[in-house]
């Protein structure tokens, strides 16, 4: 993690079919804020046409959060909807993520591509755009090698990067048949599946959402277990599930403070030319050397204290 990252834990949806949503969406405090043309928004035209002028006019305002929390989910590329919102959105330079939903192949990705460098070659646009591919269907999970390393023939800066894949659970069910459980052992396999694609190029691994946003525990357990399976970070579709994502989706205290301990361990041991030591029982090596500092590295991003353990 770069110096200049930061984490990206909470993606939350917002309308764009309502001003106060819109507006609301200014303090909510999300990592990622993701403005929504598509399933909130009403499949009529005229709401179509409606919500994405309502969303170009609020992204031109010079008191929205810094651009790097800013997203945009499209209408898909199968819709009469998609070209006109790449056209008018993409043009926005405070845009800086694409969120692409429905897409099954990495021929899809390509057609976006090919809309985003045209936007960048008719416009004044300069910073990148990162594209997050949505999968929603058996297709996409057939495909998920070659959507997961897909790079833009226009390359990074005017064709878009890809950052992140990103699972919808109901969408999938729909397209495979699958029937949704409280366990979500249906979606194991999918899940898994999606981050290890997602690790082995690189990206982010964003879960599913937790369509019961009453429940906060309920929410609390789907995070834990998105966090166990590797998961970056998960999908809100209220504005309450945001600081139990955020504050789930980083170490423990337990795990900062056995991490610190490793790390001190395993300095001592380097010093003493050795490659593992005893820690509480355990056999420390490198592959435990290198979790524990992917989890002190989260953590600092995440601005917690680590604890500095007495020689």
């Amino acid at each position: 993690m770069s110096a200049n990252s930061f984490l990206k834990r909470s993606y939350l949806y917002v309308p764009c079919s309502s001003d106060r949503m819109l507006e609301k969406s200014i303090t909510v405090g999300s990592d990622i804020i993701t403005y929504d043309l598509e399933d909130s928004v009403s499949p009529l035209t005229r709401d179509k046409e409606n919500a994405r002028s309502r969303l170009r006019t609020f992204l031109q305002r010079n008191d929205l959060p810094d651009p790097r929390h800013l997203a945009v989910r499209v209408n898909d590329i199968g819709t009469a909807f998609f070209r006109d919102d790449i056209a008018q959105i993409i043009s926005v330079p405070s845009v800086r993520s694409l969120i692409l939903p429905k897409i099954h192949s990495a021929q899809d990705l390509d057609y976006v591509s090919d809309h985003v460098h045209a936007i960048f070659q008719s416009t004044s646009r300069k910073p990148a755009l990162n594209i997050i591919p949505s999968i929603e269907s058996a297709k996409g999970m057939w495909n998920l090698g070659n959507i997961a390393n897909w790079t833009s023939k226009h390359g990074q800066e005017s064709g878009g990067k890809l950052s992140a894949l990103l699972f919808a659970a109901e969408d999938y069910c729909a397209d495979t048949g699958i029937i949704r459980t409280h366990s979500r052992r249906e979606l194991l396999y999918t899940r898994s599946q999606i981050v290890i694609a997602a690790k082995a190029f690189g990206l982010g691994a964003i879960d599913m959402v937790c369509v019961n946003y009453i429940d906060l525990e309920t929410l609390r357990d789907e995070c834990i277990d998105a966090r166990e399976l590797g998961f970056t970070g998960k999908q809100a579709i209220h504005p309450t599930q945001v600081k139990v994502i955020q504050s789930t989706f980083v170490p423990t205290e337990q795990e900062i403070i056995r991490a610190a301990k490793i790390m001190q361990k395993m300095k001592r041991a380097h010093e003493s030319e050795k490659g593992a030591v005893g820690l509480d029982g355990e056999m420390i090596d490198a592959p435990m050397l290198k979790q524990a500092q992917n989890i002190i590295e989260v953590a600092v991003a995440a601005g917690i204290p680590i604890p500095n353990l007495a020689d």
